[in-house]
Protein backbone atom coordinates (compact mmCIF):
# COMPACT_ATOMS: atom_id res chain seq x y z
CA UNK A 1 0.00 0.00 0.00
CA UNK A 2 1.54 3.64 -0.74
CA UNK A 3 1.77 6.15 1.33
CA UNK A 4 -0.79 8.91 1.08
CA UNK A 5 0.50 12.87 0.97
CA UNK A 6 0.27 14.87 3.98
CA UNK A 7 -0.17 18.68 3.70
CA UNK A 8 2.00 20.42 6.58
CA UNK A 9 1.09 23.77 7.42
CA UNK A 10 3.66 26.58 8.79
CA UNK A 11 1.93 28.26 11.54
CA UNK A 12 4.37 28.58 14.26
CA UNK A 13 5.03 32.09 13.32
CA UNK A 14 1.99 33.41 13.06
CA UNK A 15 2.65 36.72 15.67
CA UNK A 16 5.90 37.55 13.63
CA UNK A 17 4.83 39.18 10.73
CA UNK A 18 0.76 40.27 12.25
CA UNK A 19 1.12 40.82 15.73
CA UNK A 20 -1.61 38.45 16.03
CA UNK A 21 -3.08 34.95 15.25
CA UNK A 22 -3.87 35.99 11.67
CA UNK A 23 -4.52 31.94 10.86
CA UNK A 24 -7.90 32.18 12.88
CA UNK A 25 -9.03 35.73 12.25
CA UNK A 26 -12.07 35.17 9.85
CA UNK A 27 -12.02 37.13 6.47
CA UNK A 28 -15.77 36.65 5.46
CA UNK A 29 -18.88 37.51 7.23
CA UNK A 30 -19.55 33.64 6.97
CA UNK A 31 -16.41 33.68 9.68
CA UNK A 32 -14.16 31.57 7.37
CA UNK A 33 -10.55 31.80 7.88
CA UNK A 34 -7.59 31.65 5.02
CA UNK A 35 -6.91 28.37 6.51
CA UNK A 36 -10.00 26.84 6.19
CA UNK A 37 -9.91 27.87 2.46
CA UNK A 38 -6.69 26.18 1.92
CA UNK A 39 -7.96 23.10 4.24
CA UNK A 40 -10.61 22.53 1.87
CA UNK A 41 -8.94 22.64 -1.18
CA UNK A 42 -6.15 20.18 -0.14
CA UNK A 43 -8.93 18.04 1.05
CA UNK A 44 -10.54 18.02 -2.37
CA UNK A 45 -7.64 17.48 -4.24
CA UNK A 46 -7.03 14.19 -1.77
CA UNK A 47 -5.26 15.30 0.88
CA UNK A 48 -6.60 13.12 3.77
CA UNK A 49 -3.89 14.05 6.82
CA UNK A 50 -2.54 17.68 7.85
CA UNK A 51 -0.48 18.63 10.18
CA UNK A 52 0.06 21.83 12.22
CA UNK A 53 3.70 23.28 13.22
CA UNK A 54 2.65 26.02 16.27
CA UNK A 55 3.81 27.31 19.16
CA UNK A 56 2.37 25.08 21.94
CA UNK A 57 0.85 28.08 23.99
CA UNK A 58 -1.18 28.29 21.06
CA UNK A 59 -2.69 24.90 20.88
CA UNK A 60 -6.20 25.33 22.50
CA UNK A 61 -7.08 28.14 20.50
CA UNK A 62 -6.07 26.12 16.94
CA UNK A 63 -7.98 23.16 18.28
CA UNK A 64 -11.06 24.91 18.71
CA UNK A 65 -10.87 27.34 16.15
CA UNK A 66 -9.58 25.39 13.45
CA UNK A 67 -8.20 21.47 14.13
CA UNK A 68 -11.36 19.72 15.80
CA UNK A 69 -13.26 20.90 12.72
CA UNK A 70 -11.05 19.40 10.24
CA UNK A 71 -10.68 15.97 12.66
CA UNK A 72 -13.97 15.16 11.08
CA UNK A 73 -12.54 14.82 7.96
CA UNK A 74 -8.88 14.64 8.43
CA UNK A 75 -6.44 12.66 10.41
CA UNK A 76 -4.98 15.97 12.28
CA UNK A 77 -1.80 15.93 14.39
CA UNK A 78 -0.02 18.89 15.79
CA UNK A 79 4.09 19.56 15.94
CA UNK A 80 5.35 21.79 18.52
CA UNK A 81 8.41 24.38 17.05
CA UNK A 82 10.21 24.42 20.27
CA UNK A 83 13.84 25.82 20.01
CA UNK A 84 15.33 23.25 21.76
CA UNK A 85 14.32 20.62 19.24
CA UNK A 86 17.74 20.46 17.50
CA UNK A 87 19.61 17.81 15.78
CA UNK A 88 22.47 16.55 18.36
CA UNK A 89 25.68 18.65 18.50
CA UNK A 90 23.76 21.96 17.85
CA UNK A 91 23.74 24.86 20.59
CA UNK A 92 21.33 27.41 20.97
CA UNK A 93 22.27 31.00 21.69
CA UNK A 94 22.08 32.47 24.96
CA UNK A 95 19.37 34.54 24.81
CA UNK A 96 17.38 33.67 21.66
CA UNK A 97 13.81 33.12 21.41
CA UNK A 98 12.54 33.76 17.27
CA UNK A 99 11.94 30.42 15.88
CA UNK A 100 14.80 29.13 13.82
CA UNK A 101 12.75 29.63 10.49
CA UNK A 102 10.91 27.15 7.76
CA UNK A 103 13.42 24.35 7.73
CA UNK A 104 13.99 23.78 11.52
CA UNK A 105 9.81 23.82 11.34
CA UNK A 106 10.14 20.71 8.99
CA UNK A 107 12.67 19.34 10.91
CA UNK A 108 10.55 19.36 13.81
CA UNK A 109 7.83 17.00 11.73
CA UNK A 110 10.53 14.22 11.75
CA UNK A 111 8.68 11.76 14.30
CA UNK A 112 4.98 12.66 12.61
CA UNK A 113 5.42 12.77 9.33
CA UNK A 114 6.99 9.68 7.50
CA UNK A 115 5.52 9.71 4.05
CA UNK A 116 5.27 12.31 1.08
CA UNK A 117 4.66 15.59 2.29
CA UNK A 118 2.99 19.25 0.88
CA UNK A 119 4.33 22.57 2.63
CA UNK A 120 2.02 25.92 2.83
CA UNK A 121 1.79 29.08 4.90
CA UNK A 122 -0.38 29.35 6.98
CA UNK A 123 -2.02 32.94 6.31
CA UNK A 124 -1.80 32.16 2.24
CA UNK A 125 -4.21 31.64 -0.05
CA UNK A 126 -2.90 29.40 -3.09
CA UNK A 127 -5.93 27.79 -5.22
CA UNK A 128 -7.08 24.54 -5.22
CA UNK A 129 -5.23 23.38 -8.70
CA UNK A 130 -2.31 24.28 -6.87
CA UNK A 131 -3.15 21.29 -4.60
CA UNK A 132 -4.28 19.10 -7.51
CA UNK A 133 -0.78 19.46 -8.52
CA UNK A 134 0.85 18.89 -5.45
CA UNK A 135 -1.08 15.86 -5.11
CA UNK A 136 -0.44 14.57 -8.42
CA UNK A 137 3.09 14.85 -7.89
CA UNK A 138 3.26 13.01 -5.03
CA UNK A 139 1.65 10.28 -5.75
CA UNK A 140 3.55 9.79 -8.69
CA UNK A 141 6.31 7.51 -8.45
CA UNK A 142 9.40 8.98 -9.38
CA UNK A 143 12.22 5.96 -8.99
CA UNK A 144 14.54 7.80 -11.42
CA UNK A 145 14.73 10.99 -9.48
CA UNK A 146 16.61 10.54 -6.02
CA UNK A 147 15.43 13.88 -5.18
CA UNK A 148 12.10 14.43 -5.72
CA UNK A 149 10.76 17.56 -4.78
CA UNK A 150 8.53 20.39 -6.29
CA UNK A 151 7.36 23.69 -5.84
CA UNK A 152 4.23 25.74 -7.24
CA UNK A 153 5.21 28.95 -8.71
CA UNK A 154 2.84 32.02 -9.21
CA UNK A 155 3.43 34.68 -11.94
CA UNK A 156 4.15 37.94 -9.84
CA UNK A 157 1.18 39.92 -11.40
CA UNK A 158 -0.89 37.44 -9.79
CA UNK A 159 0.77 38.04 -5.96
CA UNK A 160 1.01 41.63 -5.76
CA UNK A 161 -1.03 43.84 -3.37
CA UNK A 162 -2.81 47.14 -3.87
CA UNK A 163 -1.46 48.13 -0.67
CA UNK A 164 1.77 48.48 -0.10
CA UNK A 165 5.15 46.49 -0.96
CA UNK A 166 5.48 42.52 -1.14
CA UNK A 167 8.68 40.52 -0.55
CA UNK A 168 8.99 37.49 -3.20
CA UNK A 169 11.17 34.55 -4.12
CA UNK A 170 11.78 35.06 -7.72
CA UNK A 171 12.77 31.58 -9.74
CA UNK A 172 15.27 31.19 -12.22
CA UNK A 173 14.87 27.37 -14.25
CA UNK A 174 16.64 26.37 -16.81
CA UNK A 175 14.84 24.67 -20.38
CA UNK A 176 13.77 21.57 -18.94
CA UNK A 177 11.82 23.86 -16.04
CA UNK A 178 13.88 22.48 -13.32
CA UNK A 179 14.91 25.24 -10.62
CA UNK A 180 18.11 26.94 -10.54
CA UNK A 181 18.08 29.56 -7.75
CA UNK A 182 15.69 31.62 -6.40
CA UNK A 183 16.48 35.18 -5.61
CA UNK A 184 14.87 36.39 -2.74
CA UNK A 185 13.50 40.42 -3.72
CA UNK A 186 12.23 42.89 -0.77
CA UNK A 187 10.10 46.12 -1.56
CA UNK A 188 8.09 44.74 -4.85
CA UNK A 189 5.36 47.31 -5.65
CA UNK A 190 2.87 47.62 -9.05
CA UNK A 191 3.40 50.41 -11.09
CA UNK A 192 2.31 52.23 -14.54
CA UNK A 193 4.79 49.58 -16.29
CA UNK A 194 4.17 46.47 -14.54
CA UNK A 195 5.99 46.21 -11.23
CA UNK A 196 9.70 47.22 -9.59
CA UNK A 197 11.81 46.21 -6.32
CA UNK A 198 13.58 48.06 -4.13
CA UNK A 199 17.73 47.57 -2.72
CA UNK A 200 17.30 50.43 -0.84
CA UNK A 201 14.68 50.60 1.54
CA UNK A 202 12.59 52.50 -1.52
CA UNK A 203 14.81 55.00 -1.97
CA UNK A 204 15.43 53.68 -5.59
CA UNK A 205 13.47 51.01 -7.53
CA UNK A 206 14.53 48.52 -10.17
CA UNK A 207 11.93 47.40 -13.13
CA UNK A 208 10.94 43.64 -13.41
CA UNK A 209 8.75 42.19 -15.41
CA UNK A 210 4.90 41.43 -14.22
CA UNK A 211 5.51 37.75 -15.29
CA UNK A 212 8.29 36.82 -13.15
CA UNK A 213 7.73 33.33 -11.58
CA UNK A 214 7.24 33.31 -7.92
CA UNK A 215 7.58 31.18 -4.87
CA UNK A 216 4.65 31.54 -2.12
CA UNK A 217 6.70 29.01 -0.09
CA UNK A 218 4.43 26.04 -1.28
Amino acid sequence: MELQPTLVILAAGMGSRYGGLKQIDPIDKAGHKIIDFSIFDAYRAGFKKVVFIIKKENEADFRSCIGDAVSSKMQVEYVYQELSNVPEGFVIPEGRVKPWGTAHAIYCCKDVVKEPFAVINADDYYGVSAYQSLYEFLTTKKEEEKLPFCMVGYELKNTLTENGSVARGCCQMDAEGYLETIDERTNIIKTEDGAAYSKDEGQTYIPMSIETLTSMNM
